[in-house]
């Protein structure tokens, strides 16, 4: 059996998409006999977005986990700032920055490098070190963001020559609100830097779709082609009791998520407002659930949608799901920005798993569109193609209870069967 450290910023009971990655992998690893130990932030100390309790429970019992101390600005941006809440995934909490937000920005983007938990790092490595050392440990997987846990990795690589996997869940340097940390051109050379050192010392990357793959890949002159390998999000069949679907009178549509201003859903509304418009049925329902940007409320009073629009906070993983289980259709959208085609949002293989219908607004080329075709799951639409947006939202309505996907292709994303391909990474 393998034994294998895993170094990841995100564990329970932070909460949230990015967590249930590597805490999936885990759950499965012993099946494919991998044994994990887990090295993470101490949660008292941590700078969390979000809390999901609930995720412990996909914990093993026996497995190993250490935590440790870190230093993070974060608790000064609490006490400094209005909203006393540190900033979420896409600045989704902060619409309109103040100039006190503009200048935390600036500040994290060029004295935190690669970001604001760095300070992590000469925690962890110390405790990795000892890890190492005791635990007769075979290979070493960092997961990121925060892209500065890659860090350790390549520090550890340079100390013990030992085998480390990258897994970068999302681009790094062109990630898509990266030029809204006003770096300097010194602070993105350095970042820079530390990228491509990262890309050309692993053993091995992990990347979850084709073009990020392609992102990465044009970072460096080397050749590493061959030591890229996609390996998706998925969902977790243990996380969906469908029976519980709900036969129910109403037409709910559903967004989960965080939503902030680059995720471009005026064509969608404007497609809203004229569905609603012509059934005039009490029982249309548009919720979203999670944390919302505050230009979006105004958008639906604008366009007197407000009762047909519900907000809700965010919820713990397990009322998600069951949330997705109700819905008629899930809506999905990737940010309007460049290189926006290899976005793979875990949400997307949280709505493959519910069976639902899937409304997505994206890249017509994108890897989320060639997974939603492929699994006959939804359409795909540009952000302002309203009109077809309109006719799709008619037909699912008309005919709920007739929309059929492909499960077989669905079910190739489950966490089980991802796991098993990390594991033959890890093997060779």
């Amino acid at each position: 059996m393998k034994k294998v450290l895993i170094i990841t910023y995100y564990w329970p009971p932070s909460g949230g998409a990015g967590v249930q990655r590597m805490l999936k992998f885990v759950k499965y690893f012993p099946e494919f006999d991998v044994e994990p130990v887990i090295l993470t932030v101490d949660e008292n100390k941590a700078s969390y977005q979000l809390i999901d309790n609930s995720l412990k429970n996909d914990i093993p019992s026996n497995i190993i986990i250490f935590k440790t101390s870190t230093f993070e600005p974060f608790e000064f941006y609490k006490i400094l700032g209005k909203k006393k809440e540190i900033p979420h995934s896409g600045f989704a909490n902060e619409s309109n920055p103040s100039l006190f937000q503009k200048l935390m920005r600036f500040i994290r983007g060029n004295f935190f490098i690669p970001d604001a938990r760095v300070g992590w790092n000469r925690y962890a490595y110390k405790m990795a070190v000892k890890i190492i050392e005791t635990e007769k440990i075979d290979a070493v997987i960092t997961s990121s963001p925060p892209h500065s846990t890659q860090l350790i990795g390549l520090k550890l690589k340079n100390k013990y020559k030992i085998k480390w996997i990258a897994d970068l869940r999302d681009p790094w340097t062109d990630i898509y609100y990266y030029k809204q940390m006003y770096h300097t051109k010194l602070a993105e050379t350095i970042d820079k830097k530390y990228e491509k050192k990262v890309l050309e010392n692993s053993d091995a990357i992990i990347v979850v779709s084709k073009n990020i793959k392609e992102i990465f890949k044009s970072k460096t002159e080397t050749d590493i082609d061959n030591k890229i390998h996609i390996i998706p999000n998925g969902f977790d069949e243990d996380d969906f009791d469908r029976a519980k679907n709900i036969d129910s009178d109403e037409f709910l549509i559903t967004y989960t998520g965080t939503y902030a201003d680059i995720y471009q859903i005026d064509g969608f509304l404007d497609a809203f407002k004229k569905f609603v418009n012509e059934f005039h049925d009490p029982n249309i329902k548009l919720r979203f659930i999670g944390k919302i940007s505050d230009s979006l409320p105004e958008k639906i009073t604008n366009l007197k949608l407000d009762n047909y629009v519900e907000f809700k906070e965010y919820l713990p993983h397990k009322n998600s799901v069951n949330e997705l289980l109700k819905s008629s259709a899930l809506l999905l959208i990737i940010p309007k920005m460049g290189k926006n085609e290899g976005i793979l949002t875990g949400k997307l293989f949280e709505y493959l798993g519910s069976y639902k219908p899937i409304i997505c607004l994206g890249p017509l080329n994108g890897d989320a569109a060639k997974i939603i075709n492929q699994c006959n799951a939804g359409e795909v639409f540009d952000y302002e193609n309203s009109n077809n947006i309109f006719d799709y939202l008619r037909k699912i309505y008309l005919n709920r209870n007739n929309i059929v996907c492909n499960y077989l292709e669905i079910n190739k994303y489950t966490r089980k069967n991802l796991t098993k391909k990390l594991t033959e990474i890890i093997n060779n």
